[in-house]
């Protein structure tokens, strides 16, 4: 029986839907609130974490503890699956009240996402409670890159989960309901990686409004789940932003070591 007929086949794909439809809502403000930077920034003041003075001992400096800053953190296992900040970019604007470049534990995480369950039934939101248990949120990091033209910023998150069957499920859930939805457009190909799907955002019919374009990419790598939302101006690059995401989805290969 497929879902259609099966009652509680059914019932496990709305569940299903709704993890998906919950993170997916959050991404794409994210666009929208990239786009909103983007049209607002009139100069190119440097938004990179200050250095501060270290000590230093005898005739030697003593290590800068915060050197590297403006590249991003890779202080913890999951900061440094991360892209570094690349040459031609800098860390961008704040994520919702996370800032620029932050994680959160698999318990804040598990957390947050129940919140947005919200507003459901009762029974509803057990149910989904017991599922974003099972998920076995391990953290989530994200950092916000904004090239040095002030013309494309990027926002990528990072969650690791112990059921790699569930990071599977998300991934197919998330490329399903893009599909579904229609007037989404295909993005580029990224080289290398199989596990991993960009979308062009629809087309703006209103030729009088400023041209702001995205992309939304999904992919995955064993526990991890990766989502990448970009905005830019017209002329939007797709390659550059498929660019990142290659750079990030080779990056979780080689953890720690920057490119």
């Amino acid at each position: 029986m497929n879902d259609e007929t099966n009652p509680s086949g059914r019932g496990t794909r709305v569940r299903r839907l709704i993890l998906t439809v919950l993170p997916f809502v959050l991404v794409l403000g994210a666009v929208g609130g990239a786009g909103a930077y983007i049209k607002n920034t009139a100069d190119t003041a440097d938004r990179t974490v200050a250095t501060t003075l270290w000590a230093e001992t005898g005739d030697e400096p003593g290590k800068d503890p915060a050197a590297g800053a403006d590249r991003g953190r890779a202080t913890t296992e999951l900061s440094k699956l991360l892209l570094p900040v690349p040459g031609a970019y800098r860390l961008g604007p704040d994520i919702a009240e996370f800032g620029n470049d932050s994680e959160r534990s698999g318990k804040k995480a598990t957390a947050a996402m129940k919140e947005m369950g919200r507003g459901l039934a009762g029974k509803q939101r057990r149910e989904l409670d017991k599922r974003i248990d099972r998920l076995r949120i391990q953290g989530i990091a994200q950092r916000s890159y904004v090239s040095m033209a002030n013309d494309l910023v990027v926002e990528i998150q990072i969650s690791k989960m112990r059921d790699t069957k569930a990071v599977h499920d998300m991934y197919e859930g998330q490329t399903e309901l893009l599909d579904a939805i229609g007037s989404f457009r295909k993005g580029p190909k990224i080289q290398g990686h199989k596990k991993a799907a960009c979308y062009r955002l629809p087309k703006d019919k209103d030729k009088d409004k400023d041209k702001i374009d995205g992309m939304l990419c999904f992919a995955y790598d064993g526990e991890a789940l990766v989502t990448v939302a970009a905005s830019g101006t017209d002329p939007f690059s797709t390659s550059d932003v498929a660019a990142l995401v290659k750079d990030q989805l080779d990056h979780i290969k080689s953890p720690g070591e920057y490119v």
